[in-house]
C-alpha cells in the first residue's frame, strides 16, 4: 500500500500486524473516489447528513449504564454492607425504630451520591463537548471545519502537521505525510506516506500536508477511534491518594477501638447481636462515607469553573498539580505576544524591488491556511492583491521543523518557477551566497533581531536555474498588552515564569526585557548538552531561545530534578514529550490535536492570564479539600474515642444507635456543600503537608474530645440529667459543636475573617441545626430536653468553638515559627561551617518544605 519510509531501519509501510488488506489499500485515488461515490469537490451537505444517519457518529459506541444500575451501585460495597448488616441486626433484635432510620440513611446516602455523580458526569460531558476534535473537510466544493465526530465515509479532508488523523483515509494528493503510528504498530519511527497510500485513525501527522478521502469511520476503523481527550474522573492524584490514605487510617483506628470495645463488653455479658449492631453503626459514623462524593464533585465543579475561564481540564487529577506549580515555562508566540505578525519593509542585498520580494514570499504561502500567522502577515503585506490571482500554484511543500521553509512551484505566462521562504540561515545556505553577501545578510538578521523582529529569507529559482536570494522580510510580533501584568501576578503567586521559544536569542532577549522577565536568555543548544549539570543553570536563566522539542523536555526534567512542580506550554506535535513530562502540560490556544491530547490543561483563549486564573481556582479547590480532611480527622477522634471510652469507663451508651445514624446523616449534608464554599487563595504554591495537617486535626480532635467529656460530666453531676437525657444532650452537642468546628477548619485565619462561608454551606449548616434542635426539643426518636438546656448547650459549644479557633491559630503560628527557626538555624550553620558554598537552602511551596541541596 504505502511507500518506503525515509527513516533507516524501518520496513516498508504495510497493514499493521493482524490487519488484513482492505479493498481501498490497492485502489488508485480515482478508483477510491468512484467507490465512495464522491467527487473531488466533496459531499454535499444533504448527502453527508444522509450518510451520517446511516453510519452513525465517527466515534466508538460508549457503554451506558442505566440510572437504576448506577443507583443500585450505592448499595453495594464495603460501607453499604456494614450499614445493611447493622440494619439486619436491628431487625433481628426487633429494634424497629433503628431499622427504619438505618433504611432511611441508606436511601438518603444513595440519593445524595447518585445526584453528585450525575452532576460530575454532566460537568465532564460539557468538557468533552468543548474538547471535541475538529477536522478540515471539503463539502460542496468549499473547505470548512467541523467536529471529527460528524465525518462520514466519502468526506474529503486535509491533513497537515500536528493533526490527529480523524478516520481511516486514502491519501489522494499532496507531497507526502510523515506519520507517527507507534500507538498502532509499535514502530518507534514515523513512516512516510504518499498519494495512493492509506493512513489510519488516531495516528499523528509529524510532517507534510495532503488531501485524503475517508473510507471508514467510528467503530469501522482499524484502530476503533476512541476520540476521548477528557480522561476518566476515576484517576487518583497525589492529593486524593493522601486523603484516601487518611481515610484508611481512620478505618483502622475505628476497627481497632471497636475490637477493644467488643472484647470488654462481651466479658461484661452484653448480648452479642446488640453489641455488634451498635459497633457497626459507630464505625460507619466514623468512616468518611462522603469522601468519594466530596472528591468527585469538588474536582468536577472546579473543572467546570475553569472551563468558564476558557481553560479546559482534560485530566481532573491535574487540578491538584496546578495548585503547586512553582515554575511556568511559557511559549513566547501567541502566549506572551499577540501572535499577530506585522510585515516590515523588505531588506535586500542588491537591487531587487521590495515589492518583488514580498510577492515571491506570498507565492510561497498556502492561501487556504487561514490560521498560519506568518502566511497571513506576508499575504497582507502584498500591495497589489490582484497580482496574486494571475499566478497558478501547481505544487506546495509546507513548512516542517526539519527543513524550516516552505516551497511552491508557480506558473505564470506559460512559464514555471519556484519560490521559497523560511529561516534566513536555511535560505542563505540554499542560495550559496558568497562570503560578502552572507556577512551582509547575517548582519541584517542580527540588527533586526536586536529590535525584536523575526526575519524570513526569500528566494526564487527560474526554470533550470539555481536559487537566487531575493531578500529578507522583517516580521514583528508585539507583546500582549496584558502579558507584563500577568507575569507580575504570577510572581505574586509564587510562580517563576521562564520564556521558552524557538526564536533567535536576540529577539527573545528583547521581548523578555520588554515584559520584565529579565534578559538572561540562554541559547538552548549551548546550555542543554549531554552530561551537563543543568539544575542551577536552568534555574537561574530567565528563559531559553532557539529551543527544539528535545530541549523543552530537558528543561522540564532539569527543573523537576531541582524539586519544582513545572507547568509547560506548547502548541505543536513535537511539544508532546515535554507536555507529558511536566506536571501540568498546557496546550495553548490554537494548539494542534496532538498537543491537546498530551496536555492536562487546554486553553481556548490566548495569553497567560487564563493560566493564572486556573492556578487560583486549583488552589481554592486544594484548600477546600484540606479543610474537609482536617474536619474529618478531628470529628472521628471526637466521636469514636468518646463513645468507646465512655462505654469502657462507665459501662453505658453515651449515644443511642439512632442518634449515631442521625449524626452521620446530618453531618453529610453540610460536607457535600464544601465544593461550593468560598475558599481563601494561598499566596504561594501549596503542597501536601502531612505533618501540619495531622498536627492541626489532632489538636482540634483532642480539644473536641475534652469538650465532649466536659459536657457529659456537666450533665451528669451538675444538671443531674438522666441517662437518656444525657444521651440527648450529647447528641445536640455533636451536631452544634461539629458544624461550628467546620466553620473553624475551613480557614487558616480567625473564623470571622474573609472569605466568609458560601451561602450553600451556611444554609446547609443552619438547616441541619434547626432539624437537630427540633429532634431534641420535641423528642423525636429520643428523650426531649428543655429549651433552657438547649440554650445552655449552644452557649457551651460557642465558648468552646472560640477557644478551639484560637488554639488552631496558635498551632498554625507555632508550626510556621518552627519552620522559620529551622531555616534560620541551618542558614547560620551554612555561613559558619561552609563559608565558600556549602548548603543552599531554598523555599518551595506555601511556606514550608525548605529543601537543602549542594551548592
Amino acid at each position: 500500500m504505502g511507500t518506503e519510509t525515509d527513516q533507516p531501519g524501518v520496513k516498508k509501510g504495510k497493514a499493521p500486524p493482524g490487519k488484513p488488506q482492505n479493498e481501498f489499500e490497492n485502489l488508485s485515488p480515482e478508483e477510491t473516489l468512484a467507490r465512495l461515490q464522491v467527487s473531488a469537490d466533496g459531499l454535499s451537505a444533504e448527502e453527508a447528513a444522509k450518510r451520517l444517519a446511516q453510519t452513525g457518529p465517527n466515534a466508538l459506541a460508549e457503554t451506558h449504564v442505566s440510572a437504576w444500575q448506577r443507583m443500585l451501585g450505592y448499595f453495594w460495597g464495603p460501607i453499604p454492607w456494614m450499614i445493611e448488616a447493622a440494619g439486619v441486626l436491628s431487625a433481628v433484635n426487633e429494634d424497629w425504630r433503628s431499622f427504619a432510620v438505618i433504611v432511611a440513611m441508606l436511601l438518603i446516602n444513595g440519593g445524595i451520591g447518585f445526584w453528585q455523580e450525575a452532576s460530575a458526569a454532566d460537568a465532564l460531558d460539557a468538557l468533552k463537548r468543548q474538547l471535541a476534535l475538529k477536522a478540515r473537510v471539503k463539502r460542496g466544493g468549499n473547505w470548512t471545519e467541523i467536529d471529527a465526530a460528524d465525518l462520514v465515509p466519502g468526506d474529503i479532508v486535509r491533513l497537515r502537521l500536528g493533526d490527529v488523523v480523524p478516520a481511516d483515509v486514502k491519501l489522494l494528493e499532496g507531497g507526502y505525510l510523515s506519520i507517527d503510528q507507534s500507538a498502532l504498530t509499535g514502530e518507534s519511527l514515523p513512516v512516510t506516506r504518499k498519494p495512493g497510500g492509506v493512513a489510519y485513525s488516531s495516528t499523528v501527522v509529524k510532517e507534510g500536508e495532503m488531501v485524503a478521502a475517508i473510507y471508514a469511520t467510528g467503530g469501522n476503523t482499524f484502530f476503533g477511534r476512541t476520540a476521548k481527550l477528557v480522561q476518566s474522573a476515576g484517576a487518583v492524584s497525589h492529593f486524593q491518594k493522601a486523603v484516601l490514605h487518611i481515610g484508611n487510617l481512620l478505618i483502622i483506628c475505628a476497627v481497632g477501638l471497636s475490637a477493644l470495645l467488643i472484647g470488654v463488653e462481651l466479658e461484661r455479658g452484653l448480648p452479642v447481636l446488640t453489641l455488634l449492631s451498635f459497633v457497626l453503626i459507630v464505625v460507619v459514623a466514623s468512616i468518611p462515607v462522603a469522601l468519594p462524593a466530596v472528591l468527585s464533585v469538588t474536582m468536577a465543579l472546579g473543572a467546570l469553573a475553569l472551563s468558564r475561564m476558557k481553560a479546559i481540564v482534560s485530566r481532573l487529577e491535574s487540578i491538584e498539580e496546578m495548585a503547586g506549580i512553582t515554575v511556568l515555562c511559557s511559549d513566547k508566540t501567541g502566549t506572551l505576544t499577540q501572535n499577530k505578525l506585522t510585515l516590515g519593509t523588505p531588506l535586500t542585498l542588491g537591487n531587487e524591488p521590495a515589492d518583488e520580494v514580498t510577492l515571491a514570499a506570498a507565492l510561497a504561502c498556502k492561501r487556504e491556511n487561514h490560521d498560519d500567522a506568518i502566511d497571513l502577515a506576508v499575504l497582507e503585506g502584498v500591495r497589489d492583491k490582484d497580482a496574486l490571482g494571475r499566478y497558478e500554484q501547481r505544487a506546495f511543500t509546507p513548512f516542517d521543523p526539519t527543513h524550516k521553509r516552505t516551497e511552491a512551484t508557480v506558473a505564470w505566462d506559460g512559464k514555471e518557477f519556484r519560490v521559497t521562504k523560511g529561516a534566513p540561515q536555511v535560505i542563505m545556505a540554499l542560495c550559496a551566497l558568497d562570503n560578502a553577501q552572507q556577512a551582509q545578510a547575517a548582519k541584517i538578521v542580527e540588527e533586526e533581531a536586536a529590535k525584536g523582529y523575526r526575519t524570513l529569507g526569500v528566494a526564487r529559482a527560474d526554470e533550470g536555474a539555481n536559487w537566487r536570494f531575493l531578500g529578507i522580510l522583517p516580521l514583528f510580533d508585539p507583546p500582549r498588552v496584558d502579558s507584563r501584568e500577568t507575569i507580575e501576578a504570577a510572581r505574586a503567586h509564587g510562580i517563576e515564569v521562564k520564556m521558552v521559544t524557538g526564536d533567535n536569542t536576540a529577539i527573545a532577549r528583547e521581548i523578555s526585557g520588554q515584559l520584565g522577565l529579565g534578559t538572561n536568555i540562554l541559547p538552548a543548544s549551548t546550555v542543554l548538552k549531554d552530561g551537563a549539570e543543568l539544575g542551577g543553570l536552568v534555574e537561574q536563566a530567565d528563559g531559553f531561545a532557539e529551543v527544539f522539542p528535545e530541549h523543552k523536555y530537558a528543561i522540564v526534567k532539569a527543573l523537576q530534578d531541582e524539586g519544582h512542580i513545572v507547568a509547560m506550554t506548547g502548541d505543536g506535535v513535537n511539544d508532546a514529550p515535554a507536555l507529558k513530562q511536566a506536571e501540568v502540560g498546557i496546550a495553548v490556544s490554537g494548539a494542534t490535536d496532538a498537543a491537546r491530547s498530551a496536555a492536562s490543561l487546554i486553553l481556548t483563549a490566548p495569553g497567560l492570564s487564563v493560566i493564572i486564573s486556573a492556578v487560583e481556582e486549583a488552589r481554592r479547590i486544594f484548600e477546600r479539600m484540606m479543610s474537609y480532611t482536617i474536619y474529618r480527622i478531628a470529628m472521628t477522634l471526637s466521636i469514636m474515642v468518646f463513645v468507646v471510652a465512655t462505654m469502657l469507663i462507665w459501662n453505658l451508651y453515651p449515644l443511642t444507635t439512632i442518634m449515631i445514624i442521625l449524626l452521620a446523616l446530618l453531618d453529610d449534608i453540610p460536607i457535600m456543600t464544601i465544593a461550593w464554599d468560598n475558599a481563601e487563595l494561598p499566596s504561594k504554591p501549596v503542597r501536601w503537608e502531612m505533618n501540619r495537617l495531622l498536627a492541626i486535626s489532632s489538636v482540634l480532635g483532642v480539644l473536641a474530645l475534652a469538650q465532649s467529656f466536659g459536657l457529659y460530666l456537666l450533665a451528669r453531676d451538675w444538671l443531674h440529667a438522666s441517662v437518656t437525657e444525657g444521651q440527648t444532650m450529647m447528641f445536640l452537642r455533636f451536631i452544634v459543636g461539629g458544624h461550628l468546628l467546620l466553620f473553624s477548619t475551613r480557614t487558616r485565619h480567625p473564623f470571622w475573617a474573609r472569605p466568609y462561608p458560601s451561602w450553600q454551606l451556611f444554609s446547609a449548616i443552619i438547616a441541619t441545626q434547626i432539624v437537630g434542635v427540633m429532634f431534641v426539643g420535641f423528642g423525636w426518636l429520643m428523650t426531649p430536653i428543655s429549651w433552657g438546656q438547649i440554650g445552655l448547650i449552644w452557649l457551651y459549644d460557642l465558648v468552646w468553638f472560640v477557644l478551639m479557633d484560637f488554639a488552631k491559630l496558635g498551632t498554625y503560628r507555632l508550626m510556621e515559627n518552627r519552620g522559620r527557626h529551622q531555616l534560620a538555624f541551618i542558614s547560620v550553620l551554612n555561613k559558619v561551617l561552609h563559608p565558600h558554598g556549602g548548603f543552599n537552602i531554598r523555599r518551595h511551596g506555601g511556606g514550608t518544605g525548605g529543601r537543602a541541596r549542594r551548592g
